[in-house]
């Protein structure tokens, strides 16, 4: 378990080593938070009772995969604690399919068409007025890497943005509690490090996905830079009334 500051306390569950917050680390630490980063393999906390926010990040699982993943057991109960308590919380990829799992969504897998690299991510009406979506809006090239989809929000979600092969790309339970499909915290150069061979296969050139993504990288990075620090505020907000 890894600390940085003492600032409101966030917990980060990496359930792929390879795996991290990427860009996104600066910008929190930026915006005051304290990071406790956690690999799930490594166990995870019994409870959210010391942390003021969570962010669940991605890997190649279902959200109730346990054979191959034990501690996603006790991290469907964290997310399931941060959705009946309001805490910020920000899921990413898998981390969204578990809060749409949890909140009794569907998550199908392999399903509909596979999202690689950058990919125009469009706000709905709802995610205009969203603190954290709305960053983004109206269109945003953001990197997906998925082939799993949440097929249906959970019945008191609020769609927040969608793409053409994936209309769950972002969703909100209650205030605070964020799920989002696609990946802020990659940019255009984090693709070099995908496996060639395994997108070759998918007959897809990598480097290919690399210059589109650049492409679109100055903007997507700023974009994704705002919905961060907005989760942060978030955060810091939701502590201080918590504390008052």
């Amino acid at each position: 378990m890894e600390t940085v500051n003492d600032g409101p306390k966030v917990l980060v569950v990496v359930n792929s080593r390879p795996s991290s917050l990427r860009r996104m680390r600066p910008w929190l630490e930026e915006s005051g938070l304290d990071l406790v980063v956690v690999v799930g393999e490594e166990g995870l906390p019994d409870d959210l009772g010391s942390f003021d926010g969570l962010i669940m990040l991605g890997g190649g699982l279902m959200p109730d995969d346990d054979d191959r993943a034990p501690w996603l057991a006790r991290e469907r109960e964290l997310a399931a604690e941060a959705i009946a308590g309001d805490i910020p919380t920000l899921g990413v990829c898998l981390g969204a399919q578990i809060l749409a799992h949890v909140a009794g969504g569907e998550v199908r897998a392999s399903f509909g068409t596979p999202e690689r690299g950058a990919t125009p991510v469009f706000v709905t009406e709802q995610g205009l007025d969203d603190a954290v979506l709305s960053p983004l809006s109206p269109v945003a090239h953001v990197i997906e890497n998925h082939e799993d989809m949440i097929t249906r929000l959970p019945d008191d979600a609020v769609l927040l943005a969608s793409s053409d092969a994936c209309v769950n790309q972002a969703f909100r339970l209650g205030r605070h509690v964020r799920g989002v499909q696609f990946h802020p915290e990659a940019g255009a150069l984090d693709l070099e490090k995908w496996d060639d061979a395994a997108l070759a296969a998918a007959g897809i050139d990598k480097q290919q996905l690399v210059d589109a993504a650049l492409v679109h990288e100055e903007e997507s990075a700023a974009r994704c830079a705002r919905l961060a620090t907005a989760f942060a505020a978030e955060v810091v907000a939701s502590r201080v009334t918590r504390v008052g």
